[in-house]
């Protein structure tokens, strides 16, 4: 008898499509749950789901368990599934009420708040940034005079960099207390000078299946305040290198002192010059921002399907092999308005055509994005090799040779 998947969110964001095609690739019965009409979900989606149940705000908890509930009277369900970080708490609270395995609410809580995930670290013995959660401005100040300059401040419950500010003195806190002004918590906490690093997982039954480390060119922080800064997330093909290895150990502690057990995962993590290790954050979802597309380059694999092998079979049945470096450059036009033109990409493909495996950019003519409100900028390239050298040289270039222009 197949399995009854329930898929929050099968269609948004646009990776969501991905996941739940996996779903029905690795074989069940895929019911989607959404807000979204769905005369707008992706194709992938659509293709991949048994049913669609149509609800008013999946921010309306009690209505989404009502009707949750209800439709567990009318056909079996076996798991709930979300990738999707807003709603992860409520895939746990049905869980919970449905008696499903998973992640439940008490265990979902670190994944979700920064501060809880930190203060479970540190009395597991690993080392996270040294912080203090704050609900007024007055407990900002408090908690910077404690933790001292620089510092960083981000949302508890935040995803990427949103909202997430490094501050170097009081004058500059001050600048930036306003635009936290909505945020009902944050957490001040240590910058740690270092490289930043990401450490991605697939697991079952709390071990491990897959692991991935992603490099970024330069911290997201930056690219955060320089709309100039084409940002680049370089997959890494040897994950055996040796500065990498205290990465690896302190990310699988994570996993055990979350216990953590099937799904996947994303963490960041900082390389000091002295070679220390401090853990940043973790998520119970994959990475966003194409991400997993570009593990996907790394590996010749589909890991949307060994996700969902992952939680459906308790393995993932096809070997992943890690063949290629690869690296995401995402672009941010010149100028206001529309795209008008690009300059430097014919030359860059005639150059390494073989090693670009996807450009993504924005159409002439289309209206350029925000840059702070989007990772992805006004469209992406990715390239790969299997030399980390060939990789980083191709990236660099694309980063900086390749010009999109707006007005």
């Amino acid at each position: 008898m197949a399995m009854n998947v329930l898929m929050i969110s099968p269609g948004y964001p646009a990776e969501m499509a991905f996941f739940t095609r996996g779903l029905g690739y690795a074989g069940v019965v895929v019911i989607g749950l959404g807000d979204q009409s769905p005369d707008d979900l992706p194709a992938a989606a659509t293709q991949a789901l048994d049913d669609y149940v149509r609800v008013d705000s999946l921010a309306d908890t009690e209505a989404v368990t009502d009707t949750v509930v209800g439709l567990a009277h009318q056909v079996r369900i076996d798991r709930v599934e979300c990738l999707w970080e807003p709603y992860m708490l409520l895939a746990a609270w049905l869980r919970e009420r449905l008696e499903l395995p998973g992640l439940t609410v008490e265990q979902t809580v670190p994944f979700r708040d920064k501060e809880r995930m930190k203060q479970l670290l540190d009395a597991a013995g690993l080392r996270t940034p040294w912080h203090v959660a704050a609900q007024t401005a007055e407990q900002v100040r408090a908690a910077a005079e404690r933790v001292g300059y620089p510092l960083i401040v981000k949302p508890v419950d935040g995803a990427g960099s949103a909202d997430t500010y490094r501050v170097d003195s009081a004058a500059e806190l001050e600048a930036i207390l306003p635009m936290i002004r909505h945020l009902p918590q944050v957490s001040v906490e240590e910058f740690v000078d270092g490289e930043e690093f990401t450490y991605d997982t697939i697991c079952a039954g709390g071990q491990l299946l897959f692991e991935n480390i992603c490099q970024y060119h330069p911290r997201p922080l930056l690219t955060k305040v320089h709309e100039w800064i084409s940002p680049i997330t370089l997959a890494l093909r040897d994950l055996d290198e040796p500065g990498l290895q205290g990465g690896r150990q302190l990310g699988g502690a994570v996993l055990t002192a979350l216990g953590f057990g099937d799904g996947f995962t994303h963490m960041e993590w900082y390389r000091k010059a002295d070679g220390e290790v401090v853990f940043g954050e973790i998520g119970a979802r994959p990475p966003g921002a194409r991400t997993v597309d570009v593990m996907n380059y790394v590996t010749d694999a589909d890991l949307f399907s060994a996700w969902a092998q992952a939680v459906t079979q308790g393995q993932i049945t096809s070997p992943v092999e890690r063949r290629y470096n690869a690296a995401s450059i995402f672009k941010r036009a010149k100028g206001v308005g529309r795209i008008t033109h690009y300059e430097g990409l014919d030359r860059l493909l005639a150059q390494y055509g073989e090693h670009v495996v996807a450009v993504d950019l924005l159409p002439v003519g289309a209206p350029r994005r925000d840059w702070r409100a989007t990772l992805i900028g006004d469209g992406m390239v990715i390239v790969r090799h299997p030399e980390l050298p060939a990789t980083l040289e191709m990236a660099r270039r694309f980063a900086a040779e390749l010009q999109l222009f707006a007005s």
